[in-house]
């Protein structure tokens, strides 16, 4: 049996974030997202959840006080970008606290403590269960200070044009090297849209779009004139 996971974040790359590390592990099942607690609230009364990854920092109602307005919760982690509420969290008796931007290695350790604690109930999967990230994902190398960087394509949100220089905006900050952006357009496979001359975005990424911008997450990026027809065929 699958575990049902509920993702509750005001941040809409942190849900990106943490869908795809859910989708790594066949043993677990997104139920759904919310960026607050309310709705959260409708969709425990809705839908079973055994795992509730819940942001401590959201509007109207943080997760520690909807935390504690549940008389019966699922199992929880925390997710935020503060040390200071660890403690707090532990007191609530939830499994695991994931400090922002988090990697896949320690989500995955979360992932086991929550099987350690329901394994009178849940069988421990086997190492082939586990979908780790595979050695063969398709990725490139960023060369930073002769630094070479391995990067997967899929963790790349957006890239922008420094004169000479790239910036990288990843699903975990970003990086930044000496290339231009013609050049590098070559080394991208399918998925990628050249929308500016200034800017290349990856598609999966895109959470919204008009005739003149692209939202990926918060940020808004314009289309130039010149892809405006290219980008508007690839997108509809």
């Amino acid at each position: 049996m699958k575990t049902r996971c509920l993702i509750v974040d005001d941040e809409p790359l942190a849900i990106q974030l943490l869908k795809a590390h859910v989708e790594q592990v066949s043993l677990l099942e997104l139920t759904d997202t919310c960026d607050n607690a309310l709705d959260a609230f409708e969709v425990l009364k809705s839908k079973p959840v055994d795992l509730l990854f819940l942001d401590i920092q959201m509007p109207m109602l943080t997760g520690v006080e909807f935390l504690k307005s549940l008389p019966n919760p699922p199992r929880v982690i925390f997710t935020t970008a503060y040390r200071d509420y660890a403690m707090e969290g532990y007191e609530l008796n939830i499994v695991d606290y994931l400090l922002k931007p988090i990697t896949f290695e320690r989500f995955f350790k979360a992932i086991n403590k929550y099987l350690e604690l329901t394994r009178s109930t849940v069988p421990l999967p086997q190492p082939s269960e586990l979908a780790v990230p595979k050695q063969d994902e398709p990725h490139i190398y960023i060369n930073v200070n002769k630094k070479h960087h391995r990067v997967l394509f899929k963790d790349i949100l957006y890239i922008e044009s420094l004169k000479d220089y790239l910036k990288l905006h990843l699903t975990e900050g970003s990086l930044v090297t000496k290339e231009k952006i013609s050049e590098f357009m070559e080394k991208l496979p399918d998925g990628f849209l050249r929308i500016h001359r200034s800017y290349i975005v990856n598609q999966r990424h895109i959470t919204a779009f008009t005739a003149t911008d692209i939202e990926i997450g918060r940020m808004e990026i314009p289309i130039g004139g010149n892809y405006k027809m290219e980008v508007m065929d690839r997108l509809k």
